[in-house]
């Protein structure tokens, strides 16, 4: 079973290379598709010359992660996609018991930051986190426990199903909300977490959070 790794970034210099390695370490991943998003530090320089397995895309204007994600999408060749962002907070050896998830049978697998009992950036944002996977479970009748979470691994073929219109940090709510919406059930396992700062680059911010609640109620009540 091959996996594809999307990994959408925007001013990730300071830590692609690294984060890219400990990806390639990961024995099933055969193709890592970095889609720059219009970077102004030379994040995607050099990058596809590291390994043969990694494809740049790149974006003449920023348009959002939401963008990076559905391009990447449209060149993946792999039976099984993951999302990975460009820095450090998420470990890529969490792919391993995801990706045993699929090979059981599941068609969308993500990894938990709270069953994985991880420290958290800001208190605000834990609270939203567990807002917005709340929200889900009383909308869609789900059971999550992190919603937001970056990990999201998917069947090629279950993705392509899912018409997704987002252009920025709605991603994650937009294809939880439409996966739900589609019959396909999300389960979950604990992974590592090692939250940054702002200081150290991270980018959501709280309104993301009043972006990500409209989009859960939207695709509920008016989207399909």
């Amino acid at each position: 079973m091959k996996l594809s790794v999307i990994v959408p970034v925007y001013n990730e210099r300071a830590t692609i290379r690294e984060i890219l390695a400990k990806v390639l370490e990961v024995s099933e991943v055969s193709e890592v598709i970095v889609v720059d998003d219009a970077s102004t530090d030379g994040t995607a320089d050099g990058l596809e010359a590291l390994d043969e397995r990694i494809v740049v895309l790149r974006h003449e204007k920023n348009q959002g992660k939401g963008s990076a994600i559905r391009t990447g999408l449209e060149r993946v060749r792999g039976d099984v996609v993951v999302i990975q962002d460009g820095d450090l907070e998420y470990d890529p050896r969490d792919f391993v018991p995801m990706l045993a998830k699929i090979r059981a049978g599941a068609d969308v697998v993500y990894g938990s930051r709270i069953l994985g009992k991880n420290a958290f950036s800001y208190f605000r944002f834990y609270l939203g986190g567990r807002l917005l996977s709340v929200l889900v479970n009383l909308l869609y009748g789900a059971s999550i426990t992190d919603e937001p979470t970056c990990y999201k691994m998917f069947r090629r073929s279950t993705i392509e199903k899912i018409p997704l219109e987002c252009t920025g940090f709605e991603f994650c709510p937009e294809v939880t909300a439409k996966v739900l919406r589609a019959g396909f059930r999300i389960e979950e396992v604990p992974i590592k977490y090692h939250p940054r700062s702002m200081d150290e680059g991270k980018k959501i911010r709280w309104w993301d959070g009043a972006v990500a609640i409209w989009t859960l109620l939207k695709c509920r009540f008016w989207k399909p």
